[in-house]
């Protein structure tokens, strides 16, 4: 910490827990106390029970969640490889010509993704790219979104990487495609692992567009845990979150330890 005093750490940690408890811990905790609980009594749940999580690990909810996860994997692919091209290219230009890339990834962040999913319906449902009704356009469209993270991320890094490398692979006589594969990428590498898990976990959370967009036969989890509690299932919707919740993190945990054995490479 940056408070010296132990009075001022004190304070700091009661001011911490204080916003973090009723804000971010309380409204989670709540959930998980839901997926295992019959009703509501008071300001307690009753009648605990664990029949929720079988609900939400078979049939629909198991298929949902399998979509999700290949949705999720599939865009932070396509979002990591567009988004690392184009800040590698953005690099190479002029501070004008950056700007204006830079405007054009940000774009979808900058407006609703409602927006964003209505832009993809419209545009990918007449021919030659009909995607409408399949599985790609939701794809597609968690790629757009999460995009520009991937491509902000690595930009950042790429303004941080000391030139010295590049120029002294340059001066030993590696073409600019070895220097690309031998130097830039492995330097990038914790940077990339990072927008991976930023990607994956945004897709995995996205409701918005792809209520717009997802065929009966392609739900992500999101829309299950939706349409559980709009039609009542309240505690099986909560264990529905929670499942997604813990498969989030445990991806992103995984992703973690990659990336701090990256950092130590």
């Amino acid at each position: 910490m940056l408070v010296h005093s132990r009075g001022g750490r004190w304070t700091a940690w009661i001011v911490f827990f204080a916003l973090f408890l009723p804000l971010f811990a309380l409204p989670l905790l709540v959930i998980v106390a839901a997926s295992f609980a019959t009703h509501w009594s008071g300001a307690f749940p009753s009648g605990p029970t664990t029949e929720h999580y079988g609900a939400a690990m078979r049939g629909e909810s198991l298929e949902a969640l399998t979509t999700s996860l290949v949705t999720a994997l599939t865009a932070s692919v396509l979002a990591l490889a567009v988004g690392t091209w184009a800040a590698l290219a953005a690099s190479a230009l002029g501070r004008r010509a950056k700007r204006v890339l830079d405007a054009l990834f940000m774009l979808p962040v900058a407006v609703p993704s409602v927006v964003v999913g209505l832009a993809v319906l419209v545009a990918f449902s007449q021919p030659p790219m009909l995607l409408n009704g399949t599985r790609w356009i939701v794809i597609l469209a968690h790629g757009v979104l999460v995009t520009a993270f991937a491509y902000q991320s690595v930009s950042a890094a790429l303004a941080r990487l000391d030139p010295v490398y590049e120029q002294a692979a340059a001066s030993l006589g590696a073409r600019p495609w070895l220097v690309l594969w031998r130097v830039k990428l492995p330097l990038l590498l914790p940077s990339l692992n990072a927008a991976a898990g930023l990607c994956f976990a945004l897709s995995m959370g996205e409701l918005s567009a792809t209520m717009m967009l997802y065929p009966p036969d392609w739900m992500p989890l999101p829309v299950r845990v939706f349409t559980a509690t709009d039609r009542g299932a309240l505690f099986t919707g909560s264990a529905v979150a929670v499942v997604l919740m813990g498969t989030t993190l445990l991806v992103l945990l995984a992703v973690s330890r990659v990336r701090t054995r990256a950092s130590y490479r």
